[in-house]
């Protein structure tokens, strides 16, 4: 087997985290969709047996689309006039359905991979033309290229081998899920806790 680069801990403090900061992002969530749930139950087994990984709750499973920025240097008003762009860009595309999984290990986490990619960079394109009509194009946060569609199920919590982790999931069946994106949230989320959680900020549908 191809030797794996070894995993590192995803909850080092990136530049400008820190205990009790929150950021402002775009996500997909999944807490409605039951098939969300039934891969989440699918995967446990192979997370209980890995400490080295701190497992997502299906309450926290996510797609991330773009950010924002942290929310104490962002003005309300702008996340406000940010939204209703959003909503108006939003209105002209419609929901989707996204296979998401088999599950594979990546050096910080066991991620999942959405596709089709198209519609879900179609729907980033949009947030970050609303976050352009309202910043300027010139001021939009975060590279365009680059984008990978993907759910995490778990992360690495230690620096280690990827093996282990890797074998686990081989000797589990993978599988996929099908679900219906209708939707996209802007959240205000933290890792105070070794986890990502957040508070809805606002939730914008597609095709209005």
């Amino acid at each position: 087997m191809t030797e794996l680069e070894p995993m590192r801990n995803h909850w080092w403090w990136r530049p400008g985290w820190e205990v009790g900061r929150s950021f402002y992002t775009w996500h997909i969530t999944f807490a409605d969709q039951p098939q969300a749930h039934v891969l989440v139950e699918h995967y446990a087994p192979v997370l209980a047996q890995l400490p080295q990984l701190d497992p997502v709750p299906v309450k926290w499973l996510h797609l991330t689309l773009q950010g924002l920025g942290f929310t104490d240097e962002i003005d309300r008003d702008d996340v406000d006039r940010i939204v209703e762009a959003a909503r108006t860009r939003c209105a002209a595309l419609k929901p989707f359905t996204l296979t998401i999984g088999p599950a594979h290990v990546d050096p910080e986490t066991i991620q999942m991979p959405g596709r089709p990619l198209e519609p879900v960079a179609e729907l980033r394109l949009a947030i970050r033309a609303a976050i352009g009509d309202v910043w300027g194009v010139e001021n939009i946060p975060e590279r365009q290229d680059g984008f990978r569609a993907h759910v995490s199920l778990g992360y690495s919590n230690a620096a280690g081998p990827a093996e282990p982790v890797r074998d686990a999931l081989a000797a589990h069946r993978g599988t996929t899920a099908e679900v219906t994106v209708s939707s996209v949230s802007l959240i205000d989320l933290n890792r105070d806790h070794q986890a990502y959680e957040w508070d809805d900020v606002a939730t914008v549908q597609l095709g209005g």
